[in-house]
């Protein structure tokens, strides 16, 4: 698959499942994929429940379960990287595993009403957000750096393969045994999750802090994760891109049981029928997806993806025919795991690891969220011009979006998020508390009149660089006694922040863009540091 840059994901002599050979990242793929699968069924079960309620109140399951990520998406990002991700994944998984338990015994003593069963959707939705980013984030500790982008894309392959299996088996559990089993199962699922949760060792992944550091606190390291998303441009079209292609897509979540009963006139039988169509297109899309990314690239796959699925849903909402259908979501389910897996692995191959849950969070903001807002729109035009037109217009969403790629497309460039120490260390008389500040530093740079354009240019990647580690004020400024004197200053709230920038936030690709600015000076620079003076 290729990333963001056009290059081919991963070395030449790895294949797209090479990851699934190494024994940590196989045990808790696997766990998670069982997981994933026991809450698809849920889902399937909730809203085959509430068919009988109408379009709308189908579509809140999705809005229950996708909500909570508006809320606490970005603190569950800044607590997974603050804290032991396994015990925070223990935490969160055993809390699931009670709620699943609980919506259960309601629904076999036949005391599940609507409403309860939403508000215990929504309760597993928030341990699903909380539990979000530090999935995330582990995934990629788990292999070596060469396999970094297919350990991304095998994680995007797990999501979006349970939700098509999952939905499958849902559908032919409610079918044979009633809906009540869909949710026993989805409570012993996370069983599997546990045990794996529960025996694995990581290696220590955060840095202790340094002389002159302190860990982040909670507030200053979401204004961190922000800042670093704001300054990332990257990253910011990885997440517009999702923007443009999850709220579209969400339709056919949202409305394929209503359009399986009403459209089809099919049961709970051939609803599971229906998804599993969706589980085949998505094994195969997830089997061609390195032999295509390879061939159209990044924007390519995201284009394919977008017209692919938007045909899948004019189909569904023109031909009401079971064989169409079929065809028509095998299609879908090979297109939804394409674009997501190209976003998710782009994603992941350019976050460094300080702030990697925090930019994964951001992300799975704008997925659920899009997810949740777009189910709620579109089960409330079902619900007053039909099923037909939702799809239709979802379908013109998407198309709009594919459109957009020629102006807004994946970034490319360099993406080396690997930590470095090329930074040299400040020359100080004295050694500032952690907590003074702030820190105003001064560099001053001699360039070539003949430079001076490409010297410019350059700075600005540079600025990009010390905002997304810390800065919160930069200039660039020239001198007009010595026209060859640029002075660059930059303000960091903090000596801890500022000592942050050097170990722990300061990347290869930073390194690569000052490195591009200094290579046009006629000497080194000089770097003063000055504190506030408090009086």
């Amino acid at each position: 698959m290729t990333g963001t840059d056009g290059g081919q994901v991963g070395g030449a002599s790895s294949s797209a499942w090479s990851p699934l050979r190494r024994r940590v990242f196989r045990d808790l793929w696997l766990a998670q994929f069982t997981s994933n699968v026991g809450s698809w069924m849920q889902t399937v079960g909730a809203q085959w429940l509430l068919v009988g309620h109408g379009a709308a109140q189908v579509s809140l399951v999705q809005l229950a379960a996708s909500l909570p990520m508006l809320f606490l998406a970005l603190p569950a990002g800044v607590l997974a990287d603050l804290v032991d991700r396994r015990r925070l994944l223990l935490v969160m998984q055993a809390a699931m595993a009670l709620v699943a338990t609980a919506l259960t015994v309601l629904a076999f003593t036949g005391r599940l009403g609507s409403w309860t069963l939403l508000a215990l959707t929504f309760l597993l939705g928030c341990g699903n957000a909380l539990n979000g980013p530090a999935w995330q984030a582990v995934q990629p500790s788990l292999v070596p750096r060469a396999e970094l982008r297919q350990a991304a894309a095998l994680g995007a392959v797990n999501m979006n393969l349970a939700r098509a299996v999952g939905p499958a088996l849902g559908g032919a559990l409610v079918a044979t045994l009633g809906v009540g089993w869909t949710f026993a199962v989805n409570a012993a699922s996370f069983l599997a999750i546990l045990a794996v949760l529960a025996t694995w060792r990581p290696g220590a992944e955060a840095v202790a802090p340094r002389p002159g550091q302190e860990r982040e606190h909670l507030f200053a390291a979401l204004r961190a994760g922000g800042r670093y998303v704001r300054s990332a441009p990257r990253i910011r079209r990885i997440l517009l891109r999702s923007a443009l292609f999850v709220p579209g897509a969400c339709a056919l979540w949202a409305l394929l049981p209503i359009s399986a009963q009403q459209s089809l006139g099919l049961g709970a039988a051939g609803y599971g029928l229906l998804l599993g169509a969706v589980g085949v297109g998505a094994v195969a899309g997830a089997a061609a997806l390195p032999a295509l990314s390879r061939q159209v690239g990044g924007d390519g796959a995201l284009a394919l993806a977008g017209t692919v699925f938007a045909g899948a849903l004019v189909a569904l909402a023109v031909g009401p025919s079971v064989p169409v259908a079929l065809l028509a979501l095998v299609a879908a389910g090979a297109a939804w795991i394409t674009a997501l897996s190209t976003l998710n692995a782009a994603l992941q191959v350019a976050l460094p690891a300080w702030v990697r849950a925090r930019g994964s969070a951001f992300y799975l903001l704008v997925f659920q969220g899009g997810n949740a807002l777009g189910s709620l729109v579109w089960g409330q035009v079902a619900q007053h011009a039909g099923v037909s037109v939702a799809m239709a217009l979802a379908a013109a969403v998407l198309l709009g979006g594919v459109l957009s790629l020629r102006r807004l497309p994946l970034l490319g460039g360099r993406a080396d998020p690997t930590l470095s120490e090329a930074w040299p260390e400040p020359r100080l008389a004295v050694e500032p508390a952690p907590r003074d500040g702030p820190v105003l530093v001064t560099v001053t740079y001699l360039v070539r009149e003949e430079k001076a354009p490409a010297f410019v240019a350059a700075m600005r990647k540079v600025e990009s660089s010390r905002r997304r580690t810390g800065a919160v004020t930069w200039g660039l400024y020239r001198d007009t006694a010595r026209p060859e004197r640029y002075v660059e200053t930059f303000t960091v709230t903090s000596w801890s922040e500022h000592c942050a920038q050097h170990h722990g936030r300061y990347t290869g690709a930073d390194h690569a863009f000052e490195t591009d600015a200094r290579t046009l000076l006629t000497r080194d620079p000089t770097v003063t540091h000055a504190m506030t003076v408090h009086h």
